[in-house]
């Protein structure tokens, strides 16, 4: 199964405009080398990017524009027969990851199943709390747990403030 991953970098001061623009640009650029190819859309998982501001842009979008921008996006440049978008964290924090995905599933995220493919985002925390350490072992796995829990249920749209915090761990 083909994962094509088109990601556009959040490091710079850009607007969440920009990298709306550059995501539009980028995912027209990579379906159209995708049709020349004869790749099986159907049989692919589109792993791209959120619409976000720029990490160190001084205004940054909240939670429901990020949703609807990167939806937006994603409904006018990725074709429907795609399956399913996992989308990258993208330096993103854990709790931001988390949240800007359940708002675009609340939303109604389109024809695909959205969910996640987070690297640093799924594992941050659970680094930070083993911190290498063996006694903390317990408490990384701990950590690792809740982190998948709350992505999980972001995928069905049904992460909640609250449950970040603690009521499930």
């Amino acid at each position: 199964m083909p994962i094509v991953e088109p990601e556009v970098l959040m490091d710079a001061d850009n607007t969440i405009e920009v990298c709306e623009s550059v995501t539009e640009r980028t995912l027209h650029a990579v379906f159209n080398e995708l049709y020349a190819q004869k790749i099986l859309l159907e049989g692919m998982i589109l792993k791209p990017n959120m619409v976000i501001s720029g990490k160190k842009c001084k205004v940054q979008a909240d939670r429901r524009m990020v949703a609807a921008a990167t939806l937006r996006t994603l409904k006018e440049f990725v074709p429907s027969a795609v399956p399913g978008i996992a989308f990258l964290s993208g330096g993103q924090s854990d709790e931001d990851a988390t949240a800007h995905l359940d708002e675009m599933n609340k939303l109604g995220g389109g024809p695909w199943t959205l969910s996640f493919s987070y690297g640093r985002a799924l594992q941050h925390a659970a680094l930070n709390a083993w911190g290498g350490r063996k006694e903390n072992v317990a408490a990384g796995q701990r950590a690792f747990l809740h982190r998948a829990k709350m992505n999980s249920l972001a995928a069905n749209g049904k992460w909640t403030q609250t449950l970040e915090k603690g009521c499930i761990r």
